[in-house]
């Protein structure tokens, strides 16, 4: 099953640099949960990569900052009985993470003024709300 992990076009990472650890499964298992190591870490070092070109390691680092571990990105996959589907699980929720760090920053945003008309409108709805929560008022004399 070794073959490499395409994030985008741009970016694959070959499957030498990423590493596999299996370990017995707390989940679902019936009566082999104690017996096989279905439970899959999928570790990849994203600051030693050659796969990620410099200028989009950086932003990688910055957005992916709070999941690594000395630069090591690590993804646990346990929610299958079998170790061939957590570890294809696990490997689609690295490609997911990488490819969403990895997307350019949305365009700034141009602040813009409300108009004139939006203004008197939503001034205009408050007045005409104030109005009905007033008529429900009795008169408490």
């Amino acid at each position: 099953m070794a073959e490499d992990l395409k994030i985008t076009d741009r970016v694959v990472i070959p499957d030498s640099e990423l590493r596999e650890r299996f370990s017995r499964s707390s989940g679902p298992g019936g009566q082999g949960v104690n017996t096989s190591d279905s439970r899959v870490e999928l570790s990849y070092d994203v600051e030693r990569s050659q796969a990620i070109p410099d200028e989009l390691r950086d932003r990688v680092l910055e957005r992916l900052g709070h999941r690594l571990t000395g630069g090591v990105l690590t993804i646990a996959a346990s929610e299958h009985r079998a170790q061939l589907a957590n570890r294809e699980a696990a490997r689609e929720r690295l490609a997911a993470l990488l490819r969403e760090a990895l997307a350019p920053p949305p365009p700034p945003r141009r602040p813009t003024k409300m108009s004139k008309g939006a203004k008197q409108r939503r001034l205009q709805a408050k007045k005409h709300r104030s109005a009905i929560k007033q008529l429900r008022r009795g008169s408490h004399d």
